[in-house]
C-alpha cells in the first residue's frame, strides 16, 4: 500500500504552489549577464565607458575654450578687484597704518615713518617703487614722482647708520665678516666648498639660529638682502657688502630689549658686536619723518596717507567705483567732479551707437537678404560674393577708404557740392565724429545681418505670399501679417552678432571717431596699452560684460532666444 502511494506521489504534477515557490527562488538572486557578473553592474559599467569616450571626444574642444575664453574672463574678474601691490610692496607700512586714525587730522607716528623707510629701501632695490607709485597715482595724482624721489634719496637715510659702524671698526665693512656671523655652519661650509667657476647653483644662505634670536631686526634684513643677491641678481653673496638697511636694523636691535643679552654673546664677531652695542648710545640717529619731509613735502600730506591707508587691503573696489566715475574716500565712496566723468558719458555713447548701428544694419541688410532670398539660385550666389567681399579685404584698409572719402574735401562731400546739394563752403561734417563711425561701422559689420537674414528668409515658401494674395490681402499686408514674422529669426540673429561686434569695436572709432565718436572699448584699450592701469581696464571690461549679458537676458524675455535662427 505505501508502495503504491509513493509511486503515486512522485508522478504527480507540479502543483500552482510550486511554480510560485520556484519563481521566488529565482528572483531572490540577481539577473546575470552573459559573462556571470550582474547585469545591472554590466550596464553601469557600459555606461560609464560610453560616457569616458564621449568625454574624450569633446575633451580638446573643452580645454580650448577653458583656456581661451573662461581663463581670460576669470582672470579679468580677478584683475578688476586685485590690489595685493600695495600690501606686498609696504607689508610694515600697511600692518601700522591698519591702527592709524585718519580722522584725527594728525600725521602717522615715528614708527610708521621708520617702517616707511625700510619698505621704500627694500623695494627700490627691486625697482618695485616705480610700480607702487604708478598704481597710487591712479587714484592720486604725483604720487608717482612722490615714490621714485623716495627711492633715489632713501638710502640717505640709512647711511647715516652705516658710515658710523663702518667708522667705528673696520669689521662692519667687510661682506665676508657679516656672512661668518650672520650664516649657520652648515651653510658656511657648503659655501666654502662651492666653486663659483663651476657653474653650480650657489648655496642658498641659511640664518645662524643663536644669531636670529639675539638680532632679530638685523637677521630680518640680512635674510632679505642675502635672498636678493643670490635669486634675483645672481651674485656671489660672499664678496657682497650688505645694504645700508642692515646697518639701521642692527642699530635697533643694539639698543632693543635684546640689547642686554649681547654680554652673554659667544659667536664669531661676539667682541665686535659687543664693542658696538657699547658706542651705539653715541651715535647720531635719524628722525624718519623729518627726513621724508625733506625729500619732499608730500609725505607730510594726510591725502597721501589716506591713499596708502584705502588702498592697503588686498583686494579693493577701488576700480570699479573708477569705472562709474566715482572714488573712495575716507568717508566712503563718492563722486568725483563733474569734469572728471567720463566713463558714464562713455557706456551712454557706446550702448546709444551700438543699437543705431544696429539699427542701420537692420534697415539695409533687411531688402538686401530679401531680394537674395527670391532671385533664382545662380544670381543669388553670384551677388553673395559681393556681400562676402568686404570679409576679404582688410579691415584697416576698409576704415583707412572711409576716412578719405567721409572727410570735408573727400569723396562724398566732393560729389555733394557737385551735385549742388550742398554749398562749397557749407561741406558736411562727416569724419572724427559719432556720424562717420555709425556709417563705417555699419558699412563693415551689414555682412554679419544679411547672412542670418538670408538664410532664415530661404527658408520661407513663397507660396505663403501666394496664398495670402489669392485671400485678398494686399502686398503690404501679405508681407506684414505673413513673411516678416517669419524673417524675424533671421532679424534676432543679425541684431545679436552685429550689437555685440559693435558694442567692443575700438579700431574702427579710433581711427574715424575723433572724440565724440569712440567707444568705451577705446578707453579699455588706452589702460590696457598707454597707461598701463590694468585693474581699470578689466573692471571697464567687466561692467561692458555684465551689460552685455545683461541685454542678453532682456531679450530673452522679450523676444525668446529660442526664435534667433541662423537657417
Amino acid at each position: 500500500m505505501s508502495d503504491v502511494t509513493d509511486a503515486t506521489t512522485a508522478n504527480q504534477a507540479p502543483t500552482p504552489d510550486d511554480a510560485a515557490r520556484l519563481a521566488d527562488s529565482k528572483k531572490a538572486g540577481p539577473v546575470l549577464a552573459a559573462d556571470g557578473t550582474p547585469l545591472k553592474r554590466s550596464l553601469n559599467r557600459a555606461l560609464r565607458r560610453q560616457k569616458l569616450r564621449a568625454l574624450m571626444l569633446v575633451a580638446p574642444l573643452l580645454i580650448f575654450v577653458l583656456l581661451t575664453f573662461i581663463a581670460p574672463i576669470a582672470d579679468m574678474l580677478f584683475r578688476s578687484v586685485e590690489n595685493q601691490i600695495v600690501s606686498e610692496t609696504l607689508p610694515r607700512t600697511t600692518d601700522l597704518l591698519g591702527d592709524w586714525d585718519a580722522d584725527a587730522g594728525a600725521l602717522p607716528e615715528a614708527p610708521v615713518y621708520k617702517a616707511l623707510y625700510e619698505d621704500i629701501f627694500i623695494a627700490q632695490e627691486r625697482k618695485e617703487h616705480t610700480r607702487l607709485g604708478s598704481r597710487l597715482n591712479y587714484e592720486l595724482t604725483g604720487v608717482s614722482s612722490l615714490f621714485r624721489k623716495s627711492g633715489r634719496k632713501v638710502e640717505d637715510m640709512g647711511e647715516v647708520y652705516q658710515d658710523q659702524f663702518e667708522d667705528l671698526d673696520e669689521f662692519w665693512e667687510k661682506g665676508e665678516n657679516w656672512n661668518q656671523m650672520m650664516g649657520s655652519d652648515d651653510w658656511l661650509a657648503d659655501h666654502a666648498a662651492w666653486n663659483e667657476d663651476s657653474g653650480d647653483r650657489q648655496p642658498r644662505f641659511e640664518l645662524r639660529d643663536d644669531i636670529a634670536e639675539l638680532l632679530p631686526e638685523t637677521a630680518a634684513k640680512y635674510e632679505i638682502f642675502a635672498n636678493f643677491v643670490q635669486v634675483e641678481d645672481e651674485d656671489n653673496l660672499y664678496t657682497e657688502d650688505p645694504w645700508a638697511v642692515v646697518y639701521s636694523a642692527l642699530y635697533d636691535d643694539l639698543t632693543g630689549p635684546n640689547a642686554a643679552q649681547i654680554a652673554n654673546y659667544s659667536g664669531f664677531g661676539a667682541d665686535k658686536l659687543q664693542a658696538a652695542a657699547a658706542a651705539v648710545s653715541e651715535f647720531e640717529t635719524v628722525d624718519f619723518a623729518a627726513a621724508f619731509e625733506d625729500i619732499d613735502k608730500d609725505w607730510s600730506s594726510m591725502d597721501v596717507w589716506q591713499t596708502i591707508q584705502m588702498y592697503s587691503p588686498k583686494y579693493t573696489s577701488g576700480y570699479f567705483l573708477n569705472a562709474v566715475d566715482m572714488q573712495k574716500t575716507p568717508d566712503g565712496p563718492a563722486l568725483r567732479d563733474e569734469n572728471e566723468r567720463i566713463y558714464g558719458t562713455l557706456f551712454m555713447r557706446t550702448m546709444f551707437m551700438s543699437l543705431m548701428i544696429t539699427g542701420s544694419c537692420i534697415l539695409l541688410g533687411y531688402p538686401v537678404g530679401w531680394i537674395l532670398a527670391n532671385l533664382p539660385a545662380r544670381t543669388a550666389n553670384l551677388l553673395m560674393i559681393l556681400v562676402l567681399l568686404p570679409f576679404w579685404t582688410s579691415l584697416l584698409v576698409r576704415t583707412s577708404a572711409w576716412k578719405v572719402m567721409l572727410q570735408q574735401q573727400g569723396v562724398i562731400n566732393d560729389t555733394l557740392v557737385w551735385l549742388g546739394v550742398v554749398a562749397d563752403d557749407s561741406r558736411l561734417a562727416l569724419i572724427n565724429n559719432q556720424t562717420g563711425t555709425i556709417i563705417a561701422m555699419t558699412h563693415i559689420l551689414l555682412p554679419f545681418m544679411i547672412l542670418p537674414l538670408y538664410s532664415v528668409m530661404q527658408t520661407i515658401p513663397p507660396t505663403y505670399l501666394r496664398a495670402a494674395k489669392s485671400l485678398g490681402a494686399t502686398n503690404w499686408t501679405a508681407f506684414w501679417r505673413v513673411y516678416f514674422p517669419q524673417s524675424v529669426p533671421g532679424i534676432g540673429a543679425g541684431s545679436i552678432l552685429v550689437f555685440i561686434l559693435s558694442i567692443g569695436y575700438y579700431i574702427t572709432p579710433e581711427i574715424v571717431g575723433g572724440t565724440t565718436g569712440t567707444f568705451i572699448s577705446n578707453r579699455i584699450a588706452y589702460h590696457i596699452s598707454s597707461s598701463l592701469n590694468w585693474g581699470l581696464a578689466a573692471a571697464l571690461g567687466t561692467i561692458l560684460l555684465a551689460v552685455v549679458l545683461g541685454l542678453y537676458w532682456a531679450y530673452d524675455k522679450i523676444v525668446g532666444i529660442d526664435n534667433v535662427k541662423l537657417g
